[in-house]
This record gives C-alpha cells, sequence and structure tokens, in this order.
C-alpha cells in the first residue's frame, strides 16, 4: 500500500482560498532547503465551482510566462501549473520561503494577468498541444475575483493550512 502524500492529508472541507506552503524539498547531503512548494488556491474545495479548463489553460500560459520572464523572480521560478482539481495552481521557487514570502510575486501575477492584452503566449498550434482551449475574457474575471476577494485582503487564514 502507497502512503498518502502530504498534499492529500490537508483538510479540503476546511480550506480557504489562499497561497499556503504545501511542501518543502531538502538537499540530501546538507539537509537544506532548496525548493518550496505553493498551494495557491483561487476556489474552494469542493463548495465552489472549480475553473473551466480554458480560463485554467490561459492563467497557466501567462502566468508561467510572467514568472519566467520577470526580472524579480526568473531565477527563483521552478515552476507555476495548474492542479488537476482545476481549484488552483502549484508555484515552486528556490529555497526556503513562506506564503508572506509569495504574497508579492502572486499578487504581480494576478495583476499582470488582469492587465494582459494580446495574444495569449504560446497559444498556437506550433508551441501548445491544445492551443484552442484558452478563454483570456474569463481567465482576466477570475484573476480579479481572486485579487479582489482573497490577495487583497489575506489574513493568517489564508496562509496557514486548517489544522
Amino acid at each position: 500500500i502507497m502512503k498518502k502524500i502530504e498534499s492529500f492529508t490537508v483538510d479540503h472541507e476546511r480550506l480557504l482560498r489562499g497561497i499556503y506552503v504545501s511542501r518543502k524539498d531538502y538537499d540530501n547531503k546538507t539537509g537544506a532547503v532548496i525548493a518550496t512548494t505553493f498551494d495557491v488556491r483561487m476556489k474552494l474545495p469542493n463548495r465552489e465551482p472549480v475553473l473551466n479548463t480554458a480560463e485554467c489553460h490561459t492563467i497557466e500560459h501567462i502566468g508561467a510566462t510572467f514568472l519566467r520572464n520577470s526580472e524579480k523572480y526568473k531565477n527563483e521560478t521552478i515552476y507555476f501549473g495548474p492542479m488537476g482539481c482545476r481549484t488552483g495552481y502549484y508555484v515552486v521557487f528556490k529555497g526556503d520561503l513562506t506564503s508572506k514570502d509569495m504574497v508579492p510575486a502572486v499578487t504581480e501575477l494576478f495583476e499582470f494577468i488582469l492587465n494582459f492584452e494580446g495574444k495569449v503566449p504560446g497559444a498556437d498550434s506550433f508551441s501548445c498541444g491544445n492551443y484552442l482551449d484558452h478563454n483570456l475574457t474569463i481567465a482576466k474575471y477570475e484573476s480579479k475575483k481572486f485579487l479582489d476577494e482573497v490577495l487583497y485582503k489575506l489574513k493568517d487564514e489564508n496562509l496557514n493550512y486548517p489544522k
């Protein structure tokens, strides 16, 4: 029998929208934290509709492009991508970080998506395996909702998993 992974031990019935430390990865030789994975939760699990694939895909494309091009974040970013449940995203940054450390980056990312104009990066048949499944209008709507309702009003319960 397989051991339950840590993210499946979080009480999703009480989990709020926010930014959470999902896990930390350590260097086997030194024991130092080399990467921190964050759970950027945009939707209340099992209590509200999840992101549809089109806007979820668009947020992924714009968000990953933003982080990997940002002078502030490009050297710290390891990964940005959607959760399979479509209630949010995983962001992996180098180093030993807290949820509060990620507030500026996540806020800037969603403000960038909200204000994005033009063609979604990588949304063409050469660059993407499902390039027709994008929705910039709803990606902007979901970004604004997350900013206004969560990121601009963060409390401790939006930064620490429920006990």
